[in-house]
Parts: C-alpha cells; sequence; structure tokens
C-alpha cells in the first residue's frame, strides 16, 4: 500500500503570512512543504533561497521538500541542510555530475531526489535510481506557477514505477505542475505518491483544500 502524501507548494502561499500559511496547511494535516529554489538561469524565475527557509523553519516541523531549480545545485547543498531541508531534489538536466551530488546530499543525512523536466526520458536515471530516495516528474515545463497539466508525463510515470518495481526498489514518486482535486486520482493510479500542489492549495481555504486532498488519498487505498 502506497503512502500518498500532499505537498503544498509556499510558490503559491501569501507571502506576506507565509509562516501563518505554514502553520495552517501543517496543522490540517500535510506532510510534506514543498519549496521551490529558482535562480532565474535553469529557469526564467527567481524566487527565494536561503534566508527565506530559515524564517520560516521554526513555524512547523513538517518536512521542507526543498526542489532546487538552479544550475549546478551541488554548490548549495551544504548551505540547505544548514536552514533546514529535509529532502532535496535536484534536476538531471543541471547537475554536471550526478551522482557526485546525490552522494553529497545523503552524506549530509537529507533524502536526495531527482526531477526531470517533462521531456527528460526517466531512462536517464538508470545508473542512479539506486542512489535516490525520490523522483520528481515535472507535469509541467518548470518556472511558472499555475500551468496545466502536460497529459503525456502520465505515461512517463506508468514507465517510471514499472521499472522501480521490477528493480525491487522503494522510491517515492513525486509530481509537480497542474496537480488538482480533479486530476490527482488519476495521476495516483498511473504510480505517483507525492503531490506538489500550489493553486490546488492556496487558492481558497488551504486547510480545506488540504483535507480535501486527504480525503481523496484515504479513497484510494
Amino acid at each position: 500500500m502506497r503512502n500518498y502524501v500532499i505537498a503544498p507548494s509556499i510558490l503559491s502561499a501569501d507571502f506576506k503570512n507565509l509562516g501563518k500559511d505554514v502553520e495552517t496547511v501543517a496543522e490540517a494535516g500535510a506532510k510534506y512543504l514543498h519549496i521551490d529554489v529558482m535562480d532565474g538561469m535553469f529557469v526564467p524565475s527567481i524566487s527565494f533561497g536561503m534566508p527565506v527557509i530559515k524564517s520560516i523553519r521554526p513555524a512547523s516541523d513538517i518536512i521542507f521538500d526543498v526542489h532546487m531549480m538552479v544550475e549546478e545545485p551541488g554548490r548549495y547543498v551544504e548551505d540547505m541542510k544548514k536552514v533546514g531541508a529535509d529532502i532535496l531534489t535536484v534536476h538531471q538536466e543541471a547537475c554536471c555530475h550526478l551522482d557526485r551530488t546525490l552522494n553529497q546530499i545523503k552524506s549530509l543525512g537529507m533524502k536526495a531526489g531527482v526531477a526531470l523536466n517533462p521531456a527528460t526520458p526517466v531512462e536517464t536515471l538508470e545508473w542512479v535510481l539506486d542512489s535516490v530516495d525520490m523522483v520528481l516528474i515535472m507535469t509541467v515545463n518548470p518556472g511558472f506557477g499555475g500551468q496545466k497539466f502536460i497529459p503525456y508525463t502520465l505515461e512517463k510515470i506508468r514507465k517510471l514505477r514499472g521499472i522501480l518495481e521490477a528493480r525491487g526498489l522503494d522510491v517515492d514518486i513525486e509530481v509537480d505542475g497542474g496537480i488538482s482535486a480533479g486530476n490527482v486520482s488519476e495521476v495516483a493510479k498511473a504510480g505517483a505518491n507525492v503531490f506538489v500542489a500550489g493553486s490546488g492549495v492556496f487558492a481558497g481555504d488551504a486547510a480545506e483544500n488540504v483535507r480535501t486532498f486527504r480525503k481523496i488519498f484515504e479513497g484510494l487505498k
């Protein structure tokens, strides 16, 4: 039985009340908080970095799921550990030495994730799957919130889940982009179990939206 997790993305939160929004989703039962770090180079947007993450860390003991959308993220692994990251996900496309970066993350006691852009084949991870705790399948092109889910990414999720099961690997599949209460069941059935939702949580009543996702997950078990 898979453990289904909702990971609200603070990219869609109210930055005037960021600490309060973190507390709200944690109290509603969210286990992860998704934190997108963007550098304006790997993706067009610039979001936030270590000072913001450090400032919200005291708000909750929720798992900080930090997604590095930056060039050569290995430069920041130690800093992310210091500010409170629990899971650190780096892009396959952004790492010159992916194996080295994953080992660096795990050596500091964090869980290691690898993200793939929509057009990047899952086969690129063949030699590192034994080293990862989570694979993040981007279901939109990264860099902006509020985009529509790309349908062909469902097949990528199915293919990856099949590879993991064939190799007997207990690895989470996270999805990010266009996830809503309306499509999360279909994505879960394809093989994903960690779901990033920005506007799907923070547009409207965030606590109630988290509870809605959790009810859907209960129906999948």
